[in-house]
């Protein structure tokens, strides 16, 4: 709500008032996210008119081969769901889809993401689909490794992947320590055995990147508007889709000339559901000679889309009548802009009444100004809001918690009010201590809103067990756990089936390449698209070259 908008948060810089010169030449410190957004090379500025000589480096210089058919390496997310990247190869261009992080058990990953299988200084371009760390959290380690070309992406992805790798590049270094920490505890637990010899010394563990690495990158980042042809270079041009995962986020469509013949590849990044609040559905795409397409939920339908706003209206009456407090676990860049946006309908028609709502996520704050920048890039529902409230994500009873003191004072606050907190499973971040102090209490109310991990707390507190252990000690789970299903930010097999199905009534994929997906999940979406494929769909193998 539009009255609301301005007090809790400072007064924010705007494009007219941030000289470039100023922009270049900001500390870290000063380095706000939305000054970032303006802040472009000046070749960048004097060359936008250009593209062939700036866009992309010319067919002259780029890296020679001998070849006559375009190749895709598949170098993550291929039998697996993170580490997005993909490398798309002609006879004179080298275009690397994605740059993702790996995820999962430590040391694999590691070294997953600390070698790259394409020589970075050879790449003639990068596009990023969107700015969730699978799929953009090795772009930093990139530039450092020696890329120094555009980042191709949408204007809300390249705002979203700066805030983001930040806050990555921070758990980085707090990686590092902590793998350091063990291996000082191993060398002295070794070296009591062995007080003669000489401890072997080992290489130093260092983060993949810093926060200095991120600047610098993202000046990098080259923003193109959606549902646009943009003429990179004469051999090459790209276009922006809606993809409806999360905000800015693209279904990439590429034309490139290879040996003289015009190829259409489409790039699915993930895939958000039709018919869900904020976002629109993803664009239908015409035939093309390749798709790459994620398969997340190949092998599963999504519960019905449940009326949120219903469930929290439920929830928060509750917590008035009963004076609780009301926990909503929710992920940083998405969830929590789609639970603020609910808030917001229910206060202006008189749902909320004076209850306090709390976001205590600094990088929710960020993300969620973010979102406010882009609203009119959201669905058709949000615009007809905007006619009456100019901040869908704001109202007079919101308050966007500033510091650590003023988070440990919620946990002593007396009365009704709603909390909103990271991560959305509940393992890590200030939601623990906000549930610590909440799950003992049935005046309370814990809502989860999206999928919850085995061996989490977030699935622990669904599974409403007796006890709950937090920070090492057993609590008695007597507060109230609602479960609101149906939230997830990719499309099911449904979706993937209706969206296969309009790209056959256009011509069809003469080859589809599912990625992104454990093995189960792909194969059940290739036999359920079968019948809409102009070919066989093909599962690839990590690292695998495929020539079409």
């Amino acid at each position: 709500m539009g009255s609301g908008s301005n007090s809790n948060r400072g007064s924010m810089p705007t494009r007219a008032q941030v000289p470039v010169s100023v922009m270049r030449a900001a500390s870290l410190d000063e380095y706000d996210f939305i000054v970032r957004r303006f802040c472009r090379s000046a070749d960048s500025e004097s060359k936008q008119s250009h593209p062939g000589a700036f866009l992309l480096r010319s067919v002259q210089t780029s890296w020679n081969r001998q070849t006559s058919v375009m190749k895709i390496s598949f170098l993550g997310a291929a039998g697996e769901v993170t580490g997005s990247q993909h490398l798309l190869e002609t006879d004179t261009r080298r275009i690397l889809l994605d740059c993702g992080l790996f995820q999962g058990r430590r040391q694999e990953c590691r070294e997953k993401n600390e070698k790259f299988l394409c020589d970075p200084k050879e790449l003639d371009g990068v596009i990023l689909s969107h700015a969730h760390i699978d799929h953009s959290g090795r772009l930093p380690a990139l530039h450092k490794a020696g890329y120094k070309g555009p980042i191709f992406c949408t204007d809300a992805t390249a705002d979203i992947a700066y805030i983001m790798l930040r806050d990555s590049a921070k758990i980085q270094q707090e990686d590092a320590k902590y793998l350091r920490r063990r291996r000082r505890k191993e060398e002295q637990a070794k070296n009591k055995g062995n007080s003669g010899s000489k401890p072997q010394k080992l290489p130093p563990i260092e983060p993949l990147y810093g926060e200095d690495d991120v600047l610098k990158m993202s000046k990098q980042f080259q923003p193109l508007a959606f549902s646009e042809w943009h003429q990179l270079a004469d051999d090459f041009r790209l276009r922006f889709h809606n993809a409806g995962h999360i905000l800015g986020s693209a279904i990439v469509e590429i034309e490139l000339e290879d040996a003289g013949e015009t190829r259409r590849v489409v790039f699915s990044g993930d895939l958000g559901q039709r018919g869900m609040p904020l976002l629109r559905d993803p664009a239908i795409m015409d035939g093309c000679d390749a798709v790459i397409c994620e398969s997340t939920y190949g092998n599963r339908t999504h519960p019905p889309i449940a009326n949120i706003r219903v469930h929290l209206e439920r929830i928060v009456k509750r917590a008035i009548a009963n004076d609780g407090r009301v926990v909503i676990p929710a992920f940083s860049l998405g969830r929590t802009q789609l639970v603020l946006h609910i808030l917001n309908n229910m206060y202006n028609d008189g749902e909320l009444g004076d209850m306090p709502v709390f976001v205590d996520s600094p990088l929710a704050t960020r993300l969620t100004d973010v979102y406010r920048d882009y609203q009119r890039e959201l669905n058709d529902k949000v615009l007809e809001k905007l006619k009456d409230d100019d901040d869908v994500f704001e109202f007079p009873t919101l308050r966007f918690v500033q510091n650590r003191d003023e988070s440990m004072k919620l946990n002593k606050r007396k009365g009704a009010f709603v909390v909103i907190a990271s991560s959305g499973m509940c393992e890590f971040g200030r939601v623990v201590h906000h549930l610590k102090h909440a799950v003992s209490h049935e005046e309370n109310e814990i809502c989860i809103i999206g999928y919850q991990a085995a061996h989490t707390l977030g699935r622990r507190l669904v599974e409403r067990q007796p006890k709950v252990r937090i920070f090492g000690k057993e609590y008695p789970l007597r507060a109230n756990v609602q479960k609101i299903n149906g939230l997830s930010a990719h499309g099911d097999a449904d979706d993937l089936k209706w969206w296969f199905g309009e790209l056959a009534k256009r011509g069809g994929a003469d080859n589809v390449f599912l990625v992104h997906g454990e093995t189960d999940s792909a194969q059940a979406l290739a036999r359920l698209i079968r019948d809409d494929c102009n070919s066989d769909p093909v599962i690839p193998d990590l690292y695998e070259t495929i020539e079409f």
